[in-house]
């Protein structure tokens, strides 16, 4: 007989053969690397990135940490492990120690750690990101880049900083992004801007770099690669620069070399399936990084080969966990009578009960996604689409597990195949679904037959108005009702007949009409109208818009039925007849059972429908969904556009009564039950079930924090990957996809995946994925991704030199004079008692490290009163104590510290003659930069527009109205100068400054700049992307990737700008080498432009005639 102890031996052995034979199968390990299953397992790595590499080491991110591996290869050891992930680790000169970015202490910051293991040392404490870059070749200072002073967070500078840490010095180029510093160290290679880590890949735009010479003893400087190519990572070895460029005819990333001598350049890798990315030189080598494999290239021969490399790991991130699913919420439902809710969560389907009873995960099915549940109103089944056969089908399960059984009997119902499907909604008699899809056709799905037909198509709707696109039914099941899309931009109400197969669009869309409901009593259709038309006026000029305009009408579904605001008289009703019981059986006191009654029949008149149109009494305003309950018509009314409203009431307007009633006095969404006895309420992250009633509270939250999940990450990866490639296939605006193969795309990458160990691979895959597609806004984020902490770092709003070793108040930011905003700590009214000058010694009695940087005392600090010991000299001795309330970034001050620089040099350069005005981005922000500072400037003779860095946002035609206001005519007025149509206009000359990170709106800016005649563009090409995004599906696990939906064409039926760029009427580069100096070429090139057109075309005054002489007889 065995012993125990065999027996647990065999069954551990046979257990774990049982998980090898299963992981394999799945392509997540080689059963070649357990040939001995008592060694530990030696795991081939893949998905490597960032390497560096040394005489005789090689350094590399893989799962999030840093590794190092003999040269040659082998086993590989983890050298770091803080939360988060790891980036861009560099080898000492002597190859001791090694320098990367990390985050241990609660900011993306650069450390520094003995090869030989030991504790990292911080170098670092700001609170912006610092990329390592490189070492000094002495061996003595690091160089990083990083946003911290920058006076747009659209770019990064380059400092240099001591190993041992200390004050970082900025060095003199203005912007840097990737750099080297040659082996004697006089000069700088160096990018200053970079496409590396966009997901667009043969890309020609203007944000493509140039690598630079700067020579940082005479500040001067050449563009030394001049490509429209994107040329980056310039590494030195000798006469020889060898850089990252995709300027080959594949226009795939790989290492070319540049002979320095001759100016000669050569390719050295060629690659054409996966781009190269991060390469990295040392003594005798360059490594880098090709479809997550490591390559090691002689720098004698320039041959190069695949380093093998293998990772002794558990691999714990591919193991299937448990886990809390409740902040993944992506919708909810509610059950026919209101005793339950369904929740999507993380790609599974949960049921919640509104008091009582067990939290249930219906599905459990990771790796594949549930979308959109929906109970069907008999009570039976729970519809969704589901991806379970590669596509989103309509499936349904029913509601309860037969007996004796766990199965909820899952049916695919549609073989529709690709294309993304919304929201299904049942029939009141759990007959019919319908439901719109990607391609804006609203479906119509019969249960019974199992057919599907396609009864309209809408016009204009995108993902986030799919995603809350409703119909209603009639109470019998005949009538579909919905919101149509119309030619002019409005909608118009539309009803489906079900039994005539008969579509009938019943208002005009003369108004827009959206949202239709019907009456359960089958009187009334009611819905919201655009209708009321009160004007709001803008305070800084002429301009008036339309807000708030919706209101809620009624419409009798038949001429028979009277208007629900119809007269009223209040009269005796004749005395009823008695009537007597004669049911023997009924028990006194007890009513009888009654029977289930059917739907009565309704009918509409389509004629004169709107004709019969009434507007109920809620005031106008701004509304959300509707529903209706016997007689009373519930609304979500929003806040009113410029009425300070801030919460959202759910309401109802009760017919008889004719009074408006509060429900929930704030909520963000509700639906109401198939049963009409119950509503789903959501107010933030949290749930209630309540009743259509007058001053209800959402005091009994439903238990969605107890949603729970088995994540196998293997499979989930999988889904999101398939995911993403079909959201790309499905929403991107082209159909034939820029003519890229993408179901060999979905082979190609699919591949790699396979590799992954954690959700930054995944989004690595993601991102080569949709750069295939080679087009402007395809981005990919979030998802499930380990994180660390984040430490809050406070900042006075100044410059800080280290002088006679204290750290100086060497600059205090300023702002313009008018600008309140945000001023620094250390100005008036705050403290009256700081200087420029003065040293800061202490903080909170703490006295400052110079072998640290300023920002180390400043940690936890952000936003919080702080107690300053400063001083005109170094030393306590006669210092003075000040209290001041610290900022939590100093971005916006220094922002507004540049454009007050940049305002001052333009009307110091024109004799006042001209205005700045700074346009940062084309959304709110961009807006507003724009009015405040036209308006003010607007009688000057000439302005500069300087929209550089700007980040986009809207479509910026109404910035091109506000500018392009021709002078109708003029008026005389007795006292006082006389007034102008429009008042508010420039007529002067303008121009506008351009460059490459100017995209999206800020290419459309320009163009429509251009196109209007409004002036010169000078100075660089922009981004050149103008595919626009409207919103996509997110991810199960809440990442996300972007779809380029819809893409410019000109009026002559020319794609335009995308891929290329607004070309400037003048080209300036930014001179590294002026702009060292402290000059603006771009800037200065736009006011001696505008102040010549001014010489020419000096501001003529428009004289006002003689007066008329109109004498009677």
């Amino acid at each position: 007989m065995d012993s125990v102890l065999e027996i647990m031996q065999d069954r551990a052995m046979t257990g774990l053969l049982s998980c090898l034979v299963a992981l394999a199968s799945v392509g997540l390990l080689q059963l070649a690397a357990f040939a001995q299953p008592s060694a530990p397992a030696h795991i081939d790595a893949r998905m490597m990135r960032q390497p560096a590499v040394s005489a005789t080491q090689i350094a590399f991110v893989y799962a999030g940490d840093i590794w190092l591996v003999d040269k040659a290869g082998g086993v590989a050891l983890r050298i770091s492990s803080p939360r988060g992930e790891e980036s861009f680790p560099r080898f000492s000169p002597d190859g001791s120690q090694l320098a990367f970015t990390g985050d241990y202490d609660g900011n993306e910051d650069i450390y520094i750690v003995p090869v030989a293991g030991g504790l990292p040392k911080r170098i670092t404490h700001h609170g912006a990101p610092d990329r390592m870059l490189g070492w000094y070749p002495d061996g003595q200072s690091l160089l990083y880049a990083t946003s911290m002073t920058s006076p747009k967070n659209r770019f990064n500078q380059l400092y240099r900083v001591s190993a041992q840490g200390g004050l970082p010095v900025k060095l003199p180029v203005p912007y840097g992004e990737f750099g080297a510093i040659s082996p004697d160290g006089k000069l700088l290679a160096y990018v200053p801007i970079s496409v590396d880590f966009r997901t667009w890949k043969r890309y020609r735009g203007g944000m493509n770099p140039d690598i630079w010479l700067f020579d940082l003893e005479k500040l001067t400087a050449r563009n030394l690669t001049q490509s429209p190519a994107a040329d980056s990572v310039p590494m030195w070895h000798g006469e020889t620069l060898y850089f990252l460029s995709d300027r080959d005819d594949n226009k795939r990333a790989n290492l070319w070399a540049c002979d320095l001598k001759h100016n000669r350049f050569r390719q050295v890798t060629f690659f054409r399936e996966f781009d190269v990315h991060f390469p990295s030189i040392g003594p005798e080598d360059i490594v880098f990084e090709n479809a997550g494999r490591l390559y090691l290239l002689d720098l004698r021969t320039e041959k190069y080969h695949e380093v093998e490399i293998r990772v002794v790991t558990d691999r714990a991130t591919l193991k299937p966990r448990r886990q809390n699913v409740a902040s993944q919420i992506l919708s909810a439902t509610i059950s026919p009578g209101g005793k339950r809710a369904l929740f999507e969560a993380r790609g599974d389907i949960f049921s919640v009960p509104a008091e009582h009873g067990p939290v249930l995960n219906l599905t459990r099915t990771s790796g594949i996604a549930e979308r959109y549940p929906a109970w069907s109103p008999d009570g039976k089944w729970i519809a969704c689409f589901s991806d379970r056969t590669g596509e989103y089908e309509l499936t349904v399960r029913r509601a309860e597990t037969a007996p004796g059984t766990n199965q909820l009997g899952e049916q695919t119902l549609t073989r529709l195949g690709p294309g993304y499907r919304y929201f299904p909604q049942w029939s009141p008699d759990s007959k019919r679904i319908a439901f719109i899809d990607k391609a804006l056709g609203l479906n119509l799905f019969d249960f019974e037959a199992r057919t599907n037909q396609v009864i309209s198509r809408q016009l204009w709707l995108h993902h986030n108005q799919l995603s809350e696109f409703r119909v209603s039914w009639s109470a019998d099941s005949r009538w579909l009702a919905w919101a149509q899309d119309l030619d002019n931009g409005n909608s118009g109400i539309a009803l489906y007949d079900c039994k005539s197969n008969a579509l009938h669009q019943v208002t005009s869309g003369f108004y827009n009409d959206e949202t239709p409901v019907f009456d359960p009593d089958g009187k009334y259709l009611f819905f919201r109208t655009g209708r009321t038309f009160a004007p709001s006026y803008s305070e800084v000029d002429e301009t008036w818009i339309y807000a708030n305009t919706a209101v809620l009408a009624a419409v009798p579904l038949r001429p028979d039925v009277l208007s629900p605001l119809a007269p009223r008289n209040d009269a005796e009703d004749a005395p009823a007849k008695d009537k007597k019981d004669d049911d023997p059986k009924k028990e006194p006191g007890k009513d009888s059972k009654k029977k289930e009654e059917k739907p009565k029949p309704v009918e509409i008149t389509v004629a004169g429908f709107e004709q019969r149109v009434v507007i109920l009494p809620p005031k106008a305003g701004r509304f959300g969904a509707l529903a209706a309950v016997p007689g009373k018509l519930l609304f979500h009314r929003r806040p009113r556009v410029g009425a300070g409203e801030e919460k959202k009431p759910i309401a109802f307007y009760d017919l008889e009564k004719r009074e408006e009633k509060i429900v929930v006095e704030d909520a963000d969404f509700f639906e109401l039950s198939a049963g009409r006895e119950k509503l789903l309420v959501r107010k933030g992250g949290d749930y209630a079930i309540l009743e259509p009633k007058e001053g209800q509270k959402l005091d009994k939250k439903l238990k969605t924090g107890g949603f729970e999940a088995v994540i196998d990450p293997v499979a989930e990866w999988r889904q999101i990957f398939a995911d993403a490639w079909r959201i790309e296939r499905d929403y991107f605006y082209d159909p034939g996809m820029h003519g890229v193969d993408w179901n060999a795309m979905y082979q190609r990458y699919g591949r790699l995946l396979d590799d992954a160990v954690t959700r930054w691979d995944v989004n690595y895959v993601l991102g080569e994925l949709i750069a295939e597609l080679n087009a402007s806004h395809t981005y990919r984020g979030g998802g499930d991704l380990e994180t660390g902490r984040s430490v809050g770092v406070g900042y006075l709003g100044c410059d800080f030199a280290l002088e006679n070793g204290a750290y100086r108040i060497q600059r205090i930011l300023r702002a313009a004079d008018w600008d309140c905003e945000v001023r620094s700590p250390l100005l008036p009214p705050a403290v009256t008692n700081v200087h420029e000058g003065d040293y800061l010694l202490a903080v909170n009695g703490e006295p400052l490290d110079v072998r640290e940087d300023p920002w180390a005392a400043f940690q936890g600090l952000g936003d919080k009163p702080v107690l300053l010991t400063v001083n005109d000299q170094p030393v306590l001795a006669g210092a003075r104590e000040v209290l001041v309330h610290t900022l939590s970034s100093e971005e916006r001050l220094r922002n507004l510290a540049w454009i007050e620089e940049n305002r001052r040099r333009v009307e110091q350069l024109s004799g006042g003659q001209l205005g700045y005005v700074y346009v940062p981005d084309t959304s709110q922000n961009g807006q507003n930069e724009l009015v405040r500072m036209w308006r003010a400037q607007v009688r000057k003779p000439g302005l500069l527009i300087d929209e550089r860095f700007n980040s986009g946002g809207q479509i910026p035609h109404r910035f091109i109205e506000l500018l392009d206001r021709p002078l109708r005519n003029l008026w005389a007025v007795r006292d006082g100068r006389d007034l102008t149509t429009p008042f508010v206009t420039h007529l002067g000359p303008k121009a506008m400054l351009i460059n490459g990170w100017s995209g999206s709106g800020g290419d459309c800016f320009p163009f429509y700049f251009k196109q209007s005649g409004l002036g010169l563009l000078i100075g660089m090409r922009t981004w050149g992307g103008l595919i626009g995004i409207t919103g996509s599906p997110r991810l199960v696990d809440g990442g996300s990737v972007t779809v380029p939906a819809f893409a410019i064409y000109s009026t002559n039926s020319q794609w335009i700008i995308e891929g290329h760029g607004v070309e400037p009427d003048i080209e300036v580069v930014d001179d590294p080498a002026a702009m060292a100096r402290g000059a603006d070429p771009q800037l200065e090139r736009a006011v001696a432009e505008l102040m010549k057109q001014l010489r020419k075309h000096p501001p003529a005054e428009i004289k006002r005639p003689a007066y008329p002489k109109r004498p009677g007889v």
